[in-house]
């Protein structure tokens, strides 16, 4: 039977968890405790037998998690999430057991790290670790539930669709159109690269990844598989591919730069064609940061704000497209976003608020107005009629 002991100034939840085994949790208030005992109590309507030792603490639950995601997740998550855990978590939690971890204690723990002068992007990546580590506990059933679920929304880690709108740095169509024109004598290396980001909404790396295979001029169509970072190559961020439509303009771009490097084989020294359909020198994917430079650089030239990245590219591409009058569901596909949800989310503001003609369709057709016209027509003329007759009355 759980209840709530009062032993030595503190309230202590007393209960048997899934398992039949006697557990005691201390919490320094009633209402802690009450919150605590109401999570036992839902988990003890749900028997679940552990999948490894239930006494495991966190340091070591930690480390055995992130060797059996190692090869599922993308390493640079890896090496967040290890840093995350290592540097946050584990000071806090280490030593303790996984299975006693509450609600309460993990709300004042991340409490703490916005008090500490942490920026609200940093406690929501360590509260993003925390949350992933101990989803993986409920599944290997050394609890029930996860303490950490909902935290993020109710501690404002997570910004609200409007902030995160309002965070986003997209060009104008004139904007576009001084920066590609001023890249083509700034960086007309860079050029083709900026251009495919401008209008297929890839993401840097995506592109960087992109090989000629991926590229079909006469359909006016690319394939987007892999992106690369920090010189690893793996799939999108999506975790899977997409196919992009290709503007006319970039199409010819693409064809021409692909017989570019063709004539420039033997001049750089390429025993073979580089696969890369923006190739170094070297014939290797052309390096983030040295794209980065050029971008400032195109930047400056154009005379436009320098807090704009390439990504500003990708931002540009879907709210051009939003403001035009596409479909948010065509967007999403060119993206490669999860849901439309997520793509209304992110570009909600730039989606046209009014359109007259849509609900001018409802009327229905010409000739249905046309009668409903000279209905009225005649009403109004009864009407005259009558208020004729009642003056001379």
């Amino acid at each position: 039977m759980a209840c709530i002991r009062k032993r030595r100034g503190k309230h202590v939840v007393d209960y048997r968890d899934a398992t039949g085994r006697r557990r005691w949790v201390t919490c320094e208030t009633r209402r802690q405790a009450e919150n605590v005992l109401g999570e036992v109590l839902r988990e003890s309507r749900q028997p679940t037998r552990s999948a490894i030792d239930t006494e495991v603490t966190v340091r070591d639950y930690a480390g055995r998690w992130l060797r059996v995601i190692r090869g599922s997740v993308k390493p640079k998550t890896l090496t967040s999430y290890d840093y995350l855990l290592r540097e946050h978590v584990i000071p806090a939690f280490g030593h303790v057991k996984v299975r006693l971890l509450h609600r309460g204690g993990v709300k004042a723990f991340l409490g703490d790290k916005l008090g500490s002068g942490l920026s609200q992007n940093t406690v929501r990546l360590i509260h993003s670790a925390l949350r992933a580590m101990l989803n993986a506990a409920v599944d290997d059933g050394v609890i029930v539930g996860n303490p950490a679920d909902r935290l993020g929304r109710s501690m404002r880690l997570v910004a609200s669709k409007t902030a995160r709108q309002e965070r986003i740095k997209a060009f104008t169509r004139e904007q576009i159109e001084i920066f590609l024109a001023a890249s083509r004598t700034t960086a007309a290396r860079e050029y083709p690269l900026f251009l495919f980001l401008a209008r297929t909404g890839a993401r840097l790396g995506e592109a960087l990844a992109l090989q000629q295979d991926d590229v079909d001029v006469s359909r006016r169509e690319v394939r987007i598989d892999r992106s690369i970072s920090d010189g690893l190559i793996s799939s999108p961020k999506s975790g899977h591919g997409r196919t992009v439509d290709l503007s006319a303009q970039l199409s010819a771009e693409l064809a021409r730069l692909h017989a570019q490097n063709k004539a420039a084989k033997l001049r750089r020294g390429w025993k073979t064609l580089p696969p890369w359909v923006f190739p170094s020198d070297a014939g290797t994917p052309l390096d983030h940061s040295k794209v980065a430079k050029a971008f400032k650089r195109v930047l400056k030239a154009a005379g436009l704000p320098p807090h704009h990245s390439p990504h500003s590219l990708r931002h540009s591409f879907a709210s051009l497209l939003l403001q035009q009058g596409e479909s948010p569901a065509y967007v999403q596909r060119q993206l490669g976003h999860a849901s439309i949800q997520l793509t209304v989310d992110t570009y909600g503001k730039w989606l046209p608020m009014g359109n007259k003609a849509a609900v001018d369709r409802l009327d229905g057709e010409p000739s249905g107005s046309k009668a409903v016209a000279e209905g009225a027509s005649g009403i109004l003329d009864d009407t005259s009629s009558c208020d004729e007759t009642s003056e001379e009355t």
